[in-house]
């Protein structure tokens, strides 16, 4: 199986698996909703019902059996969404509206109601599922009656049926043309090495260790690839020591990527645990988590994307510049630091409210880095401020760390450098690079200043918006 294949059906694996849990998580979520919406609207126009029932028990009214108010929907002729009954509290029917199918209560559900609690729960009547709700009505402190009003579940059913079919539907032709897509970009990014193949084959075969191997652009990686060959061929020592190289690099980028995706990972990971903490969280807080998880997936996606671009040449990513409130910003990124390490004081200090000139998922990530810098590198508190300075607004990012020894601060933002510490894991080295280049994309600035056991302070100045 060749290399391109391999690629393409690597992709189209991880699109698959990403799309079908998306898919599963859409499905899920709006099974959920339509189901709790439908029994608490019936719930509660069955306790409408119930108490119009007990008001002409109490005054003796012989009238029909009234329906909710505010659902003309429910006076739809047979076969319609809609079925009331009432029993009596042993359970025998003794009103069932002429044209309706008769409505099941189970065992459970009759001690229930018969105990003075509501009742909902699912059957199929007639061959269509229902959503059945059973009041009690309560008259001089005892159950006299038992009103059941009914929903037809059919619409809601085919409803998820089609949304269910529509995502399978989207999620195969998304991949179908990803497939596509990859193995023409893969074939594309191949080509040049396959031309290189030749040449070594060629050269190996004609013993003549003066000719060289050529690419388009020198500067790129199959450029490097081809100096390391020619290298390779002027001495076999330089050669082995170039492979070497080439491969530690392979290992970095993998490390870069791990560094770069733990922190939308955390703060998933963090999310998922409140979700799944008893006593379970408010339904507003559930839904701010699911909102927050769902952009940080996204977020996820887009990093994966930068970090694929910044392994390749040093060509430097389109950024749109828009008017960013800085207050809200801001305070994500500490909600989102906080949850690296929970036991770290990390403070945000008010910020002015004000506006920059800058990308909002790219100033984010920026401020990310440079938090996470501190944290792994940095044992005491963290202080995030802001202020404006003239046309310019400075966000800095201060720890109380060992500090950077003045010969190293210049290079701190080099691509790979990496500043070891015997008491802490190192980095990939990439995520200051990541940093400069973001910032400078959008017309900024960033800088450090520090001093050897007083700590450090990184500091991100862009323009500040109109308004």
């Amino acid at each position: 199986m060749s290399i391109r294949l391999r690629l393409t059906l690597l992709y189209s694996l991880i699109l698959i698996l990403t799309l079908l849990a998306f898919s599963f998580a859409i499905y899920g979520i709006q099974l959920r909703s339509t189901t709790l919406s439908l029994e608490h609207r019936l719930t509660e126009e069955a306790q409408r019902l119930a108490k119009a029932r007990q008001f002409m028990l109490v005054n003796g009214d012989q009238s029909p059996l009234p329906w909710p108010r505010d659902m003309p929907a429910y006076r739809r002729p047979r076969p319609g969404p809609i079925v009331r009954q009432v029993r009596s509290p042993d359970g025998t029917i003794t009103i069932d509206p002429e044209g309706h199918p008769t409505l099941p209560l189970s065992d459970a559900g009759l001690q229930a109601v018969r105990s003075g609690r509501s009742w909902a729960e699912a059957a199929t009547v007639e061959n269509e599922p229902f959503l059945i709700s059973s009041e009690p009505v309560v008259v001089g402190g005892q159950v006299r009656e038992i009103v059941q009003l009914a929903q037809s579940l059919a619409d809601a059913e085919r409803y998820l049926s089609a949304l269910r079919a529509n995502l399978l539907i989207a999620s195969g032709i998304t991949t179908l043309i990803a497939f596509g897509v990859g193995w023409v970009l893969a074939g594309l990014v191949l080509r040049p090495i396959h031309s290189i193949t030749r040449t070594a084959r060629s050269i190996g075969a004609d013993r003549d260790l003066s000719r060289r191997v050529h690419s388009g652009n020198p500067n790129d990686e199959i450029g490097q690839l081809a100096t390391t060959f020619n290298a390779m061929l002027a001495e076999l020592q330089t050669t082995y020591q170039q492979v070497d190289e080439a491969l530690q690099m392979q290992r970095q980028f993998v490390a870069d990527m791990s560094h770069e995706l733990r922190t939308p990972l955390t703060t998933l990971h963090g999310n998922i645990e409140l979700l799944r903490r008893a006593p379970p969280i408010s339904a507003e807080d559930r839904t701010e988590i699911l909102s927050d998880m769902a952009a940080e997936s996204q977020r996820l996606i887009r990093l994966v994307r930068d970090l694929l671009t910044l392994a390749r040449a040093d060509a430097r990513l389109p950024l749109h510049s828009e008017s960013v409130r800085l207050p809200p910003l801001v305070e994500e990124v500490c909600s989102q630091a906080r949850l690296l390490d929970p036991a770290r004081a990390i403070t945000c200090d008010p910020t002015p409210n004000v506006a920059v000139l800058a990308d909002a998922y790219a100033l984010r990530q920026v401020l990310l880095i440079l938090l996470d810098n501190a944290i792994v590198h940095t044992d005491g508190p963290i202080r995030v401020a802001a202020r404006v300075a003239g046309e310019s607004v400075v966000v800095s990012v201060r720890d109380e760390g060992p500090g950077i020894p003045a010969e190293i601060q210049p290079r701190i933002f080099e691509r790979f450098y990496q500043r070891a510490r015997g008491d802490k894991e190192a980095g990939s080295g990439l995520g200051l690079s990541i940093a400069r280049s973001l910032v400078e994309a959008q017309n900024g600035h960033i800088a450090v200043e520090s001093e050897v056991g007083a700590g450090s302070v990184f500091t991100v100045t862009l323009p500040r918006a109109a308004g």
